[in-house]
């Protein structure tokens, strides 16, 4: 497997078990040389390689799942699909990204960058909470394959995707001189059959027709089966954290997509802290899709930043799901 590692992002360029170098090496013949003009956009080198890409596929009436047409035929997520993606691009930040981003005609994919960089990326921390024994993760994550790390406008923030919140996020939450316990509306998250020897078995336990929320809890902080789940109809949290994509005219045209990631507190609304960053990309790859570099800041895969805003209880007991989680 090739990966790309640049600054902490970590992206799969090729897959052993997706596209092989012989399928490459065959795709880039058929192809043919792309015309990568002075004055093109990120964007318009992207719709060119996918529409040329399409049209090799009806050409060859290959299936939409062939690995060489997988890409052009992905759509763009909706934001505002779930209740829970609406509710996240519906919350007022104090320091919300202008409209107007700063970006004046004639600036490269690198200097506009650079300039997000410098005048909107970073983490602004509005109130911090101390003793806090339980997080709400209001927006779960998805599982994200590398063709859509590929694709341009897919995913909703791609800057966020890479942050291992996609699987079992608990792990990194919850435990000795962490939080008490996790919740998550996610009730169905599926766990493979071969983790059973390495889970606890309250992991494989189904929900009631009643259950809103899965809640982990009991982490000693070394063995991941101490780790148990069970269902409840109502949070016991607090304080919570969520995340939105940014969408801009001039950010996806040039390569670059952004996120931030919001703590809340549930209770009364405020908004405690957001943390904003970018990634830039390119067709450095022009069959393979979208290759993408430095992100800024770098990436929080540790969840560090949470921990900066909703201070855990230093003693809290890690062995008891009743935590009130509510301070």
């Amino acid at each position: 497997m090739n990966m790309l590692r640049l600054q902490g992002l970590s992206f799969n360029v090729l897959r052993s078990k997706g596209i092989g170098l012989l399928v490459v090496g065959c795709l880039l013949g058929m192809l043919g040389p792309i015309n990568l003009a002075q004055g093109e956009t990120v964007g318009e080198r992207f719709r060119k390689q996918m529409e040329k890409m399409a049209a090799m596929c009806k050409a060859q009436k290959l299936s939409p799942t062939d690995t060489r047409c997988i890409l052009p035929n992905m759509k763009p997520a909706d934001p505002l699909a779930t209740e829970e993606g609406r509710f996240a691009h519906a919350i007022k930040i104090p320091n919300p990204v202008p409209e107007d981003s700063g970006y004046k005609p004639g600036m490269t994919p690198e200097q506009y960058f650079d300039h997000l960089c410098k005048t909107e990326a970073g983490e602004f921390i509005y109130k911090t909470v101390e003793n806090v024994e339980g997080l709400y993760q209001m927006r779960p994550r998805k599982e994200v394959t590398d063709h859509q790390r590929q694709h341009l406008y897919v995913l909703e923030d791609l800057y966020g995707s890479n942050l291992g919140e996609s699987s079992e996020p608990e792990g990194r939450y919850i435990g000795p001189n962490r939080y008490t316990l996790f919740e998550t509306p996610e009730v169905n998250r599926p766990v493979p059959e071969w983790k059973k020897k390495y889970r606890h078995p309250s992991y494989f336990s189904k929900p009631d027709a009643s259950a809103r929320l899965a809640r982990y809890f009991g982490y000693n902080g070394r063995e991941i089966k101490t780790i148990q789940k069970e269902y409840g109809e109502s949070r016991k949290s607090r304080y919570g954290y969520t995340w939105r994509g940014i969408k801009r005219p001039n950010d996806r045209e040039l390569g670059i997509t952004g996120g931030e990631l919001v703590v809340i507190d549930l209770e009364t609304g405020e908004v405690l802290a957001v943390r904003r960053g970018y990634v830039r990309g390119d067709t450095e790859l022009p069959r393979l899709g979208m290759v993408w570099q430095r992100p800024c800041p770098l990436m929080d895969t540790d969840g560090l930043f949470v921990f900066k805003v909703l201070k855990p209880v230093v003693s809290a007991a890690t062995n008891q799901g009743g935590g009130n989680g509510s301070n």
